[in-house]
């Protein structure tokens, strides 16, 4: 089947962002969605009408920031598509909000961070222990995002500088995190035991699982609503916020 006119209008569109170096992973999902809701409505263009009406199906079951994010990919390729079509109607700004409210942080005290740490190492089995009070250690001290941690290879820890090395983090970028002394001791001592737990390495993950592969965050979270199950502050540090260590 030949492709539409504004299919193929959509098709160069997003070549041209993505060789220009934008990745494009949302609007490459929901425009062709859009391009689809447009033809069956039977419209040769985009107009702001249809925009509005197809970012905000399903009606009353999707969040503003969604409705938001989906609008926005669309007005991207609106303003791109009005420099060829000048009847397109670019879809404006603030109809829907695009932040959402952020609670407020939980600042840990060293006593909280030891007790995590401590219950770290009680979980079962010893694999697991060793490798959540290590993870956990490590996000107190460096202040990484857990989704950094838990994707960090073998090679992206040099225990030999103490050095880190975070890639495709946030916003696609890398960065080195230094260490301190005593956490690159720490970490040293976690792929002793893990490679002695764990000998025959079916994963290249620096952190792993009981079975040998990398971390899941599902898993990482379960394991830490657990260990702070019976903790007097578990009502605080269960929203799963940042192990930042509050300033003295």
């Amino acid at each position: 089947m030949t492709p539409s006119r504004l299919s193929q209008h959509l098709t160069d569109y997003l070549a041209v962002r993505r060789a220009l170096g934008f990745k494009l992973v949302f609007p490459g999902q929901v425009l062709p969605q859009f391009v689809a809701y447009l033809e069956t409505a039977g419209a040769s263009t985009v107009t702001v009408e249809l925009a509005v009406a197809w970012a905000a199906l399903p009606q009353g079951r999707v969040q503003p920031i969604s409705l938001a994010h989906r609008l926005g990919a669309v007005r991207g390729f609106a303003r791109w598509l009005a420099t060829i079509d000048p009847t397109t109607e670019i879809p404006p700004c603030g109809i829907w909000s695009s932040t959402t409210p952020r609670p407020a942080p939980y600042l840990w005290t060293e006593t909280e961070i030891q007790v995590l740490l401590d219950a770290a190492r009680q979980v079962s089995p010893p694999l697991r222990a060793a490798t959540h009070h290590t993870l956990f250690g490590l996000l107190a001290c460096s202040g990484m995002r857990v989704g950094e941690a838990i994707g960090l290879a073998r090679p992206d820890v040099d225990l030999d500088v103490g050095l880190i090395t975070v890639r495709d983090g946030k916003f696609g970028r890398s960065r080195l995190v230094p260490l301190h002394p005593t956490t690159t001791e720490a970490l040293r001592s976690y792929t002793i035991c893990r490679d002695r737990l764990c000998p025959n390495r079916p994963s290249t993950a620096f952190f792993v699982s009981t079975v040998g592969t990398a971390l899941s965050y599902s898993g990482v979270h379960k394991t830490f609503v657990e260990v702070t199950d019976d903790v007097p502050f578990a009502v605080e540090v269960q929203r799963w916020p940042q192990l930042v260590q509050a300033a003295a």
